[in-house]
């Protein structure tokens, strides 16, 4: 059976076609009705499902349109995202984004998705101030890492933040952190669909056993 993948984000286009198993837009401008959210007028949540699909073309995604303009949604969004998300059983949840402001319901809906069994990626800048929900210890958090290609990753803190290639879908247009997400859900949904009845645990594990670099980027002075 297909790992189900939940991408709370800027929607999908409707070009990835059968890869997509539902879509809803739970955009604040939009209310909370769940309803047809396939499109994607920014662009970013498509680029994200194709990174997740080149490393899991076997995953069915579950696309919740949270924000339709620039690249920032409010809490309360990316909350109705996750819960629908989870409703739809996905085992990944794809949170390739970060909010400045810490939010108790957006905590809960992290641990909601943890107590649920579902492995929740999520974006996090390699440097400056906290982002939510990677500060939240129920994520992994992943930052882009030019030492990584598009297969490898490398463990930041064990268990908890990660690196890997922040690249698009075809390993060479640059992005950020939002992509180098991506790449570990899509991992996530390899792992899984490899072993239907592992843990959120295992995958944590296996990451740290596996990965190519341990420890953070080292930049030499220009």
């Amino acid at each position: 059976m297909p790992v189900k993948v939940g991408i709370v984000d800027s929607g999908v286009d409707a070009a990835l076609g059968a890869a997509v198993g539902g879509a809803v837009c739970v955009a604040a401008d939009a209310g909370a009705a769940v309803g047809d959210g396939v499109g994607d007028g920014v662009g970013h949540g498509t680029a994200v499902a194709r990174i997740i699909l080149a490393l899991a073309p076997q995953a069915r995604l579950f696309s919740a349109r949270a924000f339709a303009a620039g690249r920032h949604g409010d809490a309360a969004s990316v909350v109705r995202g996750i819960h629908w998300c989870l409703a739809q059983q996905a085992r990944v949840v794809n949170l390739s984004l970060g909010l400045r402001e810490d939010r108790d319901e957006l905590r809960a809906a992290c641990a909601a998705a943890a107590d649920a069994g579902a492995i929740v990626v999520t974006a996090c800048p390699a440097r400056g101030a906290a982002v939510y929900p990677a500060a939240y210890a129920q994520v992994l958090a992943v930052s882009g890492d030019a030492r990584c290609a598009a297969g490898n990753w490398s463990v930041l803190e064990p268990r908890r933040r990660y690196g890997a290639a922040p690249l698009a879908a075809d390993a060479a247009t640059p992005g950020g952190a939002s992509f180098a997400a991506a790449r570990v859900s899509g991992l996530a949904a390899a792992f899984l669909a490899a072993r239907p009845q592992a843990r959120p645990d295992d995958f944590r594990n296996w990451l740290d056993a596996q990965a190519a670099f341990h420890g953070r980027e080292r930049r030499q002075a220009a």
